[in-house]
Protein backbone atom coordinates (compact mmCIF):
# COMPACT_ATOMS: atom_id res chain seq x y z
CA UNK A 1 0.00 0.00 0.00
CA UNK A 2 1.30 3.81 -1.02
CA UNK A 3 0.56 6.22 1.20
CA UNK A 4 -0.63 9.02 -0.88
CA UNK A 5 -2.99 11.72 -0.39
CA UNK A 6 -5.87 12.81 -1.58
CA UNK A 7 -7.85 16.69 -1.19
CA UNK A 8 -11.10 16.27 0.90
CA UNK A 9 -12.84 20.00 1.39
CA UNK A 10 -9.76 21.28 0.34
CA UNK A 11 -7.59 20.01 3.10
CA UNK A 12 -4.92 17.44 1.49
CA UNK A 13 -5.06 14.25 3.55
CA UNK A 14 -2.63 11.44 3.20
CA UNK A 15 -4.67 8.05 2.65
CA UNK A 16 -3.54 4.41 2.37
CA UNK A 17 -4.47 3.00 -1.00
CA UNK A 18 -5.76 1.17 -2.72
CA UNK A 19 -8.80 2.94 -0.26
CA UNK A 20 -12.74 3.09 -1.01
CA UNK A 21 -14.83 6.11 -0.52
CA UNK A 22 -16.12 4.17 2.59
CA UNK A 23 -12.75 2.90 4.24
CA UNK A 24 -11.76 6.65 3.74
CA UNK A 25 -14.95 7.88 5.43
CA UNK A 26 -14.49 5.53 8.29
CA UNK A 27 -10.77 6.27 8.62
CA UNK A 28 -11.96 10.25 8.93
CA UNK A 29 -14.37 9.01 11.41
CA UNK A 30 -17.34 9.86 9.69
CA UNK A 31 -20.73 7.89 9.61
CA UNK A 32 -20.77 6.80 5.56
CA UNK A 33 -25.11 7.16 6.10
CA UNK A 34 -24.65 10.43 7.69
CA UNK A 35 -22.90 12.22 4.86
CA UNK A 36 -23.18 13.57 1.57
CA UNK A 37 -20.06 13.13 -0.94
CA UNK A 38 -19.15 14.34 -3.94
CA UNK A 39 -15.97 12.64 -5.49
CA UNK A 40 -14.19 14.47 -8.25
CA UNK A 41 -17.16 16.90 -8.96
CA UNK A 42 -19.76 14.06 -9.09
CA UNK A 43 -22.67 12.96 -6.15
CA UNK A 44 -21.94 9.31 -5.00
CA UNK A 45 -24.74 7.63 -4.19
CA UNK A 46 -24.27 5.92 -0.54
CA UNK A 47 -24.95 2.21 -2.28
CA UNK A 48 -21.23 3.29 -4.26
CA UNK A 49 -19.48 3.73 -1.51
CA UNK A 50 -18.02 0.40 -0.89
CA UNK A 51 -16.82 0.31 -4.38
CA UNK A 52 -16.03 3.82 -5.69
CA UNK A 53 -12.29 3.37 -5.84
CA UNK A 54 -9.92 6.46 -4.67
CA UNK A 55 -7.32 7.54 -6.22
CA UNK A 56 -4.24 9.73 -5.24
CA UNK A 57 -4.78 13.36 -6.31
CA UNK A 58 -8.84 12.59 -5.76
CA UNK A 59 -11.07 15.83 -4.59
CA UNK A 60 -13.94 15.06 -2.29
CA UNK A 61 -16.38 16.86 -0.86
CA UNK A 62 -18.19 16.03 2.27
CA UNK A 63 -20.78 17.27 3.80
CA UNK A 64 -22.41 16.14 6.80
CA UNK A 65 -26.21 15.45 6.84
CA UNK A 66 -28.23 17.56 9.85
CA UNK A 67 -31.67 17.05 10.74
CA UNK A 68 -33.46 20.00 12.32
CA UNK A 69 -35.95 22.44 11.52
Amino acid sequence: MSQLRVIANGQPIAVAFPCSIEEFLIAQKQLPRSVVVEHNGEAVAPSEFTSRQLAPGDRLEIVRIVAGG
